[in-house]
């Protein structure tokens, strides 16, 4: 049991420090004015703390979904609505980024005051995450 819980704690460490890994590239892409990616990264990050969330609560690996909203609600967390539509708005970032026919539409609304305005609220979520994370 014990070398099993050992194992789980590995699995969330992972995708903690992983998801820790994207918040710098994140903030270098924005930076470099790489706004589209900056905001995919972002996703990336936010899914990677939600997956290490999953893992601690179900005890098994995380599902392979890239949907914020799906995985945050496969776990005990205290979700706001405001929160959700975040999450289900954070979604489109990957989806807007990776796929040739929304690359360009979505590389046109990524401004910077977009971009800032998402960048904060992924902020906001990625401590939330850390703190509640670190509450079990």
């Amino acid at each position: 049991m014990a070398s099993e819980i050992e194992a789980l704690n590995k699995i969330i460490e992972y995708w903690k420090n992983s998801s820790d890994q994207n918040y710098d590239t994140m903030i270098n892409l924005k930076k470099s004015k790489d706004f589209s990616w900056a905001l995919f990264l972002g996703h990336l990050l936010l899914e990677k703390l939600l997956k290490a969330h999953y893992v601690k609560k179900n005890k098994k690996h995380a599902l392979f979904t890239h949907d914020l909203l799906r995985l945050a609600l496969k776990t005990d967390l205290p979700l706001t609505e405001i929160q959700k539509d975040w999450l289900d708005e954070l979604t489109t970032f990957n989806l807007n980024t990776r796929y040739d026919n929304f690359k360009n539409e979505f590389h046109q609304i990524c401004t910077v005051e977009f971009t800032e305005k998402w960048i904060k609220i992924i902020e906001q979520l990625r401590l939330w995450l850390i703190k509640e994370l670190s509450k079990f």
